[in-house]
Parts: structure tokens; C-alpha cells; sequence
């Protein structure tokens, strides 16, 4: 069976299985988007592997209050130059302040200085691929960016995972459930970004409320 074909079916899975929980009767909740490349660059470094609502969010929405001047790529590499991106993240682990040190560099050098600039790079093949090459900034990463910024696309992460697992989608690929998901989120005439946000709300609704449940 060609992957075409089974992009095609899986996708129909995802699609019926997401309409009999509901997803055509939710009044959508628009995924927030940022105009703050200082806001778009920590979000996308912080968000892998941390829980978003109670770690990631509360840190760019002060990012947002504190640093309204670092909406652009000019202005963040003055942190990065001065040590300070640690601080500017309201974070202490090495591995996630060099991350974010790399792609701050990498942009400066490339001229992508505001969200705008950014947004247009990201649907270029050639800029995504060369991203991929920085340390520690994957697939994942890229396309969970490049909602961040506007573009119509699906991030694939646990929660997209565990959505396709449930309904049987045997195939694990990242860019193969990319595939499947936007498919899905086509057939579904949804917007790809509100229906990877629909899919991350009710999996982490999940998660929430199987961690709540009392030990026998």
C-alpha cells in the first residue's frame, strides 16, 4: 500500500474518531499566536517536555510584561551577548538557555529580525532544514514554531501520540502522523493549528485527570 494511501486512511480514522468525541459541535478556542519574537523563540525552546499551563505559560506571559522591547531578533541577541538569557527565561538548566542562545544567534545571522520575517522563513524547505541542523531544535520543534507564528500546521508530540494510538494508527513516524493529522484536520474543514490545539486541550485533559485519580 502506497504511504499516500495509508496517510488517506489513517486520516479518516483520526477524522471520524475526533467527530464522535465532538470536535465539529466545540466552539474553538483560537490558538494564541505572538507578534514578540522574544515571546515566539522562548516558547518554542521551553515547551519540550515540560507542562505547559503551569511552567512554560506563566513564563512568557511575563516575558510578554517585562520585556515588550524584545519583540525583535536585534534586541535579544544584547542577552545573549550579556548572559543574561537565563534570566530572560526564568531559567537555570543549561541545555534550554544554550538552545535558546543557538536559534537567537542563528536568526541574527540569517537577518530574520521580526515575527513577520520569521513566518516567511518558516515555509521556506531550505531555512527548516537548515534549523534542524542547530542542536537540540527538531522536527517538532520547527512546526510547533511555525503555529506560534500563524502557519497553518500540526506539531506532532505526545499528545498527537496518544490520540493516534487510541484510534489506531499503527505507524509512529513523526512526519508521517504530521501527515495523517493535517490530512484529518482537512477533512474535518478545520484549520490544522485549531484542531492540534483541540487534540492538545482534550489529551491534556486526559493526562490531568488520570494523574488525579486516586491510588488503590
Amino acid at each position: 500500500m502506497s504511504t499516500t494511501i495509508q496517510i488517506l486512511k489513517n486520516a479518516r480514522k483520526v477524522a471520524d474518531y475526533a467527530a464522535s468525541e465532538g470536535v465539529l459541535s466545540e466552539e474553538f478556542r483560537r490558538r494564541q499566536f505572538y507578534d514578540h519574537m522574544g515571546a515566539v523563540l522562548a516558547d518554542s525552546i521551553l515547551q519540550a517536555g515540560l507542562n505547559y499551563s503551569s511552567v512554560v505559560k506563566p513564563r512568557i506571559k511575563t516575558i510578554l510584561n517585562s520585556f515588550p522591547d524584545k519583540d525583535r531578533v536585534s534586541r535579544l541577541v544584547e542577552i545573549v551577548k550579556t548572559k543574561q538569557a537565563g534570566s530572560f527565561l526564568s531559567w537555570r538548566h543549561p541545555e534550554k538557555i544554550v538552545r535558546f542562545e543557538g536559534l537567537v544567534t542563528y536568526l541574527h545571522e540569517c537577518r530574520v529580525e521580526v515575527v513577520g520575517e520569521l513566518r516567511d522563513s518558516l515555509v521556506d524547505d531550505e531555512f527548516c532544514s537548515e534549523l534542524l541542523q542547530l542542536k537540540g531544535i527538531g522536527p517538532k520543534t520547527v512546526d510547533y514554531m511555525s503555529c506560534l507564528v500563524g502557519i497553518d500546521s500540526i506539531a506532532v508530540d505526545r499528545h498527537v501520540r496518544a490520540f493516534a494510538s487510541r484510534v489506531g494508527v499503527k505507524r509512529d513516524g513523526y512526519y508521517f502522523l504530521r501527515e495523517v493529522f493535517c490530512c484529518a484536520a482537512d477533512l474535518l474543514s478545520l484549520s490544522r493549528r485549531d484542531f492540534d490545539a483541540w487534540v492538545w486541550r482534550r489529551e491534556s485533559a486526559k493526562e490531568s485527570f488520570q494523574l488525579a485519580l486516586p491510588l488503590m
